[in-house]
């Protein structure tokens, strides 16, 4: 890794006891190896605490949301120091406009006092400030003084509720920015028409993680004990992105096969989905136990809608489920995809060829296949992303501290 021995703050839209782990944490893991990290965790607000204040997250975080607090949370063998930011207004009902940019100001400067006082308190002065996808909040970084600033964009925004005012901010953030990072081709090619300093990683791996599905003595999930095989599974959240026609369709292609979703269900579901007796939503799982999920899978899938906002995707679990052995199908929602896997992994243009997939798939298995896709799947890994983007931020650093005369 080309960084070493800096400062890197990271300000994130995810926080680090996340059920599902996620790549700002996994980044900031890789970074911590060489360089000290300052994890500012994602800020609740006056109405997540009303709906959280008897839940384990808050408990946990009691004690650390003072302004002027400089104590950190650390976990069990890891460096990183992880702050808790006070508690903000609770604004984003508000229309877009004056009132709700004035407003997000003072939750800015809450936000940006801290960070201040943390670095104060431990004399540090040159640090890197990297807003990992907390598009919310494009002005933190606005009168700290960074050696360099970056925004790590994840995800397209858009929605009724990150659409509201997300779609304003992120072009600020984009903006201003030293470098933009984004994880799909599609996003680098909206944002570098904004800002030159965007550059391509795309996500990756923790294949030490996804590989435990492939040891023997791990039991199977026990989300999974009464399902009949075999099983065609997903792991993740069950959201927008989710072709749910196309499920349909494959589920009653194969009545005797098990359709597993298991993850979060945001919004409701079809009925008839509802009534499918083949498809099973069994809940979430905890990050750690994910490996016991992907080992009950006989054939794990990706079946995304493809639209204008499937196309800037690039989903964790491909190369988990690839790292694990197991056999993937995706539907053709993100075609750069297929540069990435390198045919390890089926992509399908019609809900015919999927459901054909399906069978080809599981009729056609074999150790050679497997070893293929645990080769892909090493070659994208976070350990090399980390690398990547650290390269990035190495060379950014050197020319805004020694700039072309």
């Amino acid at each position: 890794m080309d960084l070493k021995g800096q400062d890197i703050v990271i300000f994130s839209l995810f926080r680090f006891d996340a059920e599902i782990e996620s790549t700002s944490f996994f980044l900031a893991k890789q970074f911590a190896r060489e360089n000290n990290v300052y994890y500012f965790d994602n800020p609740y607000t006056f109405s997540d605490l009303l709906k959280k204040q008897n839940s384990p997250a808050y408990q946990k975080r009691r004690g650390y949301f003072g302004l002027f607090s400089d104590k950190s949370l650390k976990l069990p063998g890891s460096t990183i120091e992880i702050f808790i930011l006070p508690i903000l207004l609770s604004i984003h009902f508000l229309p877009e406009g004056k009132l709700y940019r004035g407003l997000l100001k003072v939750n800015e400067l809450l936000i940006r006092t801290k960070i201040r006082h943390v670095l104060k308190k431990r004399g540090i002065t040159d640090y890197i400030f990297i807003n990992s996808f907390n598009f919310h909040f494009p002005g933190v970084s606005n009168t700290l003084t960074p050696q360099l600033t970056v925004y790590h964009c994840l995800d397209p925004v858009f929605g009724d509720f990150n659409g509201r005012h997300g779609t304003i901010s992120e072009h600020i953030l984009v903006r201003n920015a030293d470098l933009v990072i984004c994880s799909s081709k599609q996003l680098f090619l909206e944002k570098s028409t904004v800002n030159p300093n965007t550059y391509f990683v795309p996500n990756a791996a923790d294949l030490k993680h996804s590989r435990r599905a492939l040891n023997p003595e791990l039991p199977l999930s026990p989300l999974l004990a009464n399902v009949p095989s075999p099983v065609v599974g997903y792991l993740g959240s069950v959201d927008h992105r989710m072709d749910f026609s196309l499920l349909e369709y494959i589920a009653g292609a194969h009545p005797d096969k098990s359709f597993v979703l298991v993850g979060p269900v945001y919004g409701d579901l079809p009925e008839s989905i509802e009534r499918t007796p083949n498809i099973y939503f069994p809940g979430k799982v905890k990050f750690a136990d994910a490996p016991g999920v992907i080992k009950g899978f006989d054939l794990c899938v990706i079946p995304f809608k493809k639209d204008e906002h499937s196309a800037t995707v690039f989903p964790l679990k491909l190369f988990e489920y690839l790292g694990a052995g197991k056999p993937v199908i995706i539907s053709d929602f993100n075609p750069d995809l297929a540069d990435f896997t390198l045919h390890a992994a089926t992509m399908c243009t019609s809900k015919a060829a999927f459901a054909d997939a399906i069978q080809e798939c599981l009729e056609n298995d074999s150790d050679e296949r497997r070893a293929e896709r645990i080769s892909v799947a090493s070659h994208n890994t976070w350990e090399r992303r980390a690398s990547d983007i650290a390269e990035l931020l190495a060379r950014a650093l050197r020319r805004l501290t020694n700039p072309v005369t």
